[in-house]
């Protein structure tokens, strides 16, 4: 249950929902409420599907490009860490997405989904999370994590579909302090992950 328990709390600090408030109520201006609830339901859906894929066939993607769960640890580790860097300083951050993304999601010239869900939600961060999540056990530890993935989804769709109504309330400083706690707390769970990976690549650290 720990490790479970780690896995929710990593994730929904890693997906920070607070952080998509802003940018997911400046691409919906213009629409009625059914269409950003759509929009809601299609980006959680987005999420939910790239992070269970991430948790099914993360084990063969390690095998195929040949790295080991350590290795992978410390590079998904370092990912994290630097997404949390930006977070303390309430900044979407490079790794989530780069300035010609987000100029070309200001112009409109992308789905608001793509850039949203991926790579600003299930980025590069939430993947390696849940591939490191995901080796732990067999098919029913799997389904559980799945269950977490969902779990965390259904907190993310809430805040989605009350993004004007919480960035009303939060306003820009309220949503900035809620992404630095998230940042705080990421960082700890970076240097964990990057130190459990370190242990078993040079066991004289331990």
């Amino acid at each position: 249950m720990n490790e479970y328990l780690r896995f929710l709390v990593t994730l929904t600090a890693v997906l920070d929902p607070f952080l998509a408030v802003p940018i997911f109520v400046a691409v919906s201006a213009g629409m009625s409420r059914a269409q950003r609830a759509r929009l809601a339901a299609a980006i959680t859906v987005t999420v939910a599907a790239v992070l269970a894929g991430a948790a099914v066939f993360g084990e063969g993607l390690l095998r195929i490009m040949g790295a080991s769960l350590p290795a992978f640890q410390v590079g998904g580790g370092l990912v994290l860490l630097l997404m949390a860097l930006s977070m303390l300083n309430a900044e979407v951050g490079g790794v989530r997405q780069s300035e010609a993304e987000a100029r070309e999601l200001e112009r409109g010239g992308v789905s608001p989904v793509v850039p949203l869900a991926v790579p600003l939600l299930a980025g590069p961060g939430a993947i390696s999370s849940t591939i490191i999540a995901a080796q732990a056990g067999g098919a029913a530890h799997i389904t559980a994590l799945i269950g977490c993935v969902l779990l965390v989804c259904a907190v993310l769709w809430l805040v989605l579909s009350v993004a004007p109504a919480i960035g009303e309330r939060m306003g820009i400083t309220g949503l900035n302090v809620a992404t630095r706690l998230f940042g705080l707390l990421l960082a700890a769970i970076a240097i964990q992950t990057m130190a459990d990976g370190l242990r078993v690549l040079f066991p004289g650290l331990a």
